[in-house]
């Protein structure tokens, strides 16, 4: 459903990778000299290193000059980010985490700052995504993904903020200025609701309400720590294979198990590594948020515009869009299940 809608909005509104998003999070001309005062010689907390865009944040940071302490709750997948990380002069250190965790989160800042001696940023990027109806979801899967994507952000970011609010309090004191950021990951389904995705929908609600005053708070502080919230369209990640869900979307006329996998697929179009570039961008010129992807850029600005409809125009949209396909294209079920980001 997502891809039909993005398709069919996407050749009447004039984004473009070369154009700045709607709210101006990045300039496209920003190059690696230009922020990697930011970065070099700092220490970078990041949860769900393993893969995706939490590997290639780590790539990206190792290329900066920023040392790192990174997360992941697959050992092996973590191994391989370590690897990539060889004969950049940072240092790395690595830690098999379950973000849901807030005993193992806290053990990880403590030794965090034990290893480095000091943290200046948190990724907190560690997600699942899980598909269901409301009625069709148990409280347990609603809490598997609430405690990952809401719970593991809460505790990262309580974790870390005193450390990195303490090293750029020291750096001060040493005639250094540290910089200082909290960057935690929502979704383009942070910004519109979809159905099958109620519980996905609030985690990544949840993050942006968290961030979002987080961020007006430290604004107040003037501690020299600040915040951003990430809200990514489809990018190519391992996150759809590992999805969990459940038959009861066939109530809606959607897709479930493999099938939903694949179409789950094909909405994640965009590269992790300049997504995760992205990111550092936003973080190092100060945005509030960030939105990555025309298709993510897309869906706020129809919501945006039409608050109160935006669910009726998209649907009318994949409808036309159906309408419109040609026959011999068209093998698949008329209905595709949403996807996440």
């Amino acid at each position: 459903m997502m891809t039909a809608m993005t398709d069919a909005l996407r050749q009447h509104l004039p984004f473009s990778k070369n154009k700045t998003s709607l709210n101006n999070s990045y300039p496209d001309t920003t190059q690696d000299e230009d922020i990697a005062s930011y970065y070099v010689s700092h220490v970078a907390a990041v949860t769900g290193a393993g893969s995706g865009m939490g590997r290639e944040l780590a790539c990206h940071l190792a290329k900066l000059g920023c040392h790192l302490a990174l997360s992941d709750i697959n050992t092996e997948e973590l191994e391989k980010t370590q690897e990539l990380l060889v004969g950049y002069n940072v240092k790395v250190t690595t830690t098999v985490l379950d973000v849901a965790n807030k005993d193992a989160v806290y053990a990880w800042a403590d030794n965090v700052m034990t290893d480095h001696g000091k943290v200046n940023f948190i990724f907190n990027n560690a997600g699942v995504a899980f598909y269901s109806t409301v009625e069709g979801s148990s409280i347990s899967e609603l809490e598997w993904v609430m405690d990952i994507n809401f719970w593991g952000v809460v505790y990262g970011t309580k974790a870390f903020l005193p450390l990195i609010k303490n090293s750029v309090k020291q750096s001060k004191n040493n005639d250094v200025t540290d910089n200082g950021h909290v960057i935690n990951i929502s979704s383009l389904f942070g910004l519109i609701a979809q159905p099958s995705q109620s519980i996905y929908n609030a985690s990544k609600f949840a993050v942006r309400g968290f961030t979002e005053s987080l961020r007006q708070e430290l604004d107040i502080q003037r501690c020299g720590v600040s915040a951003t919230c990430i809200h990514p369209g489809g990018i190519k990640t391992n996150i759809a294979n590992s999805a969990r869900g459940n038959d009861s979307l066939s109530e809606l006329g959607m897709r479930s198990g493999s099938s939903a996998i694949k179409s789950f697929n094909k909405f994640l179009r965009f590269d992790a590594k300049e997504a995760a570039w992205i990111i550092l961008q936003a973080a190092a010129t100060d945005q509030r948020r960030c939105l990555i992807s025309n298709d993510a850029k897309i869906m706020d600005a129809v919501q945006r515009v039409f608050p109160n409809h935006y669910s009726n125009i998209l649907y009318r949209a994949t409808k036309l869009t159906r309408t419109l396909k040609p026959k011999h294209h068209n093998k698949t079920s008329p209905t595709e299940t949403t996807s996440t980001s």
